[in-house]
C-alpha cells in the first residue's frame, strides 16, 4: 500500500494539522469515554487506529510511568511521527505500524482498548471487534466511537453546491468496501460478542460560524473536496462553487453546521 493510500484523507502535514483540529474538537468526548472505561495508571491501553497519536498521548498521561499504550496504525508516517513524539516526550507509548488484520498482540494482555473513526474504514469490522475482545483481560473495557449517521452532515441554511459537494464525500464512502456508518451497528455485534455494553450514547456536534467545532469539517473539505475531483465525484467548477457557498455561510451570523452524527459504546469483557 503507498503511504498516500493509508488513509483516505492522506498523511502528509496538512493531514496532521487537520488531525490535530479534529482531536481538539472531540478531545472531552474521548476523556469521558476513557472515565467511564475506568483507563487508569498502571494500564496497558491499546490506541487501534492512532494516526499521529493525539490520544495515544492523552492517554499516555492515564497511564503513567507504570503504564503503556501501544499505538497501533498502517501509516508509516504517522508511527514515525509519534516514535519521534513518545522519545521527545520520553512517554510510555508503543507504537506498531501494522493493519488491523496483521495485528498480533497476547490474549488477555490489555486492560482497555479505545478505537476512534477506525472500523469505519476496513471492510470486516465486527471481525476485528471479535479479534480485540481476545487481547482484552476478563473485565476490562473497549470504547469505541465511530459514525452513526453520516448522512446527518449538514448546513442550515442550506447551500446547493455545498450540499453537492458534501452528497459526493458520502457517496464516495458508500460506494468503498467499508461502511461509513459502521456505528449503527456496535451495539449488536457486542452484544453478539458476548460483551457488556457500559454505556452507549450518540455525540452530536452542531457548529457556528468560526467556532472551533466549525474548523473541523472546513479542514475536512479543505483535504477531501481535491480527492474527490481525482476519484471523478467533483469537477474543479463543483469545488470552487462548494467553497463559495461555504464562504457565504461564514458570513452569516446565523448558519449553523451538523457535522456527522457519532456513537460511543463502552463494553466490558
Amino acid at each position: 500500500m503507498e503511504e498516500n493510500d493509508a488513509y483516505i484523507l492522506g498523511t502528509d502535514q496538512e493531514e496532521l494539522r487537520r488531525l490535530e483540529i479534529q482531536h481538539k474538537v472531540w478531545q472531552s468526548e474521548a476523556k469521558r469515554g476513557w472515565k467511564l472505561a475506568d483507563f487508569k495508571a498502571g494500564d496497558n491501553i491499546l490506541d487501534l487506529g492512532c494516526g499521529p497519536g493525539y490520544c495515544s498521548m492523552e492517554l499516555a498521561s492515564i497511564v503513567g510511568k507504570t503504564g503503556r499504550v501501544i499505538g497501533v496504525d498502517q501509516s508509516d508516517g504517522f508511527i514515525k511521527y509519534l516514535e519521534h513524539i513518545k522519545d521527545q516526550k520520553v512517554l510510555p507509548i508503543k507504537p506498531i505500524l501494522s493493519t488491523f488484520d496483521e495485528l498480533s498482540l497476547e490474549n488477555e494482555s490489555l486492560d482497555g482498548i479505545y478505537c476512534r473513526w477506525a472500523l469505519a474504514w476496513v471492510p470486516n469490522p465486527k471481525e476485528i471487534l471479535e479479534k480485540l475482545k481476545t487481547y482484552l483481560r476478563p473485565g476490562s473495557k473497549m470504547v469505541v466511537q465511530e459514525y452513526y449517521y453520516w448522512t446527518s452532515h449538514r448546513t442550515q441554511p442550506e447551500k446547493p453546491n455545498l450540499k453537492k459537494a458534501i452528497s459526493a464525500a458520502l457517496k464516495s464512502f458508500k460506494e468503498s468496501d467499508s461502511e461509513i456508518d459502521v456505528g449503527k451497528h456496535l451495539h449488536q455485534w457486542l452484544d453478539e460478542l458476548g460483551m457488556k455494553i457500559i454505556n452507549a450514547r450518540l455525540m452530536p456536534k452542531l457548529a457556528t460560524p468560526n467556532s472551533g467545532v466549525w474548523k473541523w469539517p472546513r479542514t475536512f473539505y479543505e483535504s477531501y473536496f481535491p480527492r474527490l475531483i481525482k476519484m471523478g465525484y467533483l469537477t474543479e467548477q463543483d469545488m470552487e462553487n462548494a467553497f463559495s457557498d461555504l464562504e457565504s455561510l461564514e458570513r452569516l451570523s446565523y448558519a449553523t453546521l451538523w457535522a456527522p452524527l457519532m456513537i460511543e459504546e463502552v463494553a466490558e469483557k
